[in-house]
């Protein structure tokens, strides 16, 4: 079975884009490599974000807030999809993705920006993770050779 390669992109790389790359390379259907990168990444990767992706069953050593220039260089990863996961980034140029990936928007308010109690925090990461998992549960049941970036927005309205 072919396998599928997602780069979810936010400005930032430390959230959003963190439990996207999580649970697409953790998706239970086994067709996906979940990536992420950042127009600026950032230090760190968010500790909740962090926490929810080892959850998942990612390595914590793996990840890192990187810039999605890694990803435009010669001998990078091919990818096939392209998902911008905030605002910022879906409105900003991108460099150009060899192989022409189908490429969509699916915004999410960022959870590292909610103030409250711990557990407040911990709610709006799990609402990304939740709202995103119905996304690529989505992608996963579609005909993925065919799709292109008009059925990828589509799963946006549908989830």
């Amino acid at each position: 079975m072919k396998q599928y390669n997602i780069l979810f992109l936010c400005t930032h790389n430390s959230a959003r884009s963190i439990i996207g790359e999580a649970l697409a390379s953790t998706h239970p259907s086994g067709k996906f490599k979940g990536f992420s990168a950042g127009s600026v990444p950032g230090d760190s990767i968010n500790p909740i974000a962090a926490d929810i992706a080892v959850e998942l069953g990612m390595d914590r050593a793996l990840l890192q807030s990187k810039s999605w220039d890694v990803f435009s260089k010669p001998g990078a990863p091919q990818m096939d999809f392209i998902i911008t996961v905030c605002d910022n980034a879906a409105g900003e140029v991108c460099p150009f993705w060899p192989g022409q990936p189908v490429t969509a928007h699916w915004g999410f308010p960022d959870p590292s920006l909610v103030q409250g109690t711990d557990l407040e925090k911990k709610m709006a990461f799990i609402s990304v993770l939740n709202e995103l998992k119905k996304r690529i549960d989505l992608l996963a049941e579609m005909p993925l050779e065919k799709l292109d970036s008009l059925s990828l927005k589509e799963i946006h309205t549908k989830a």
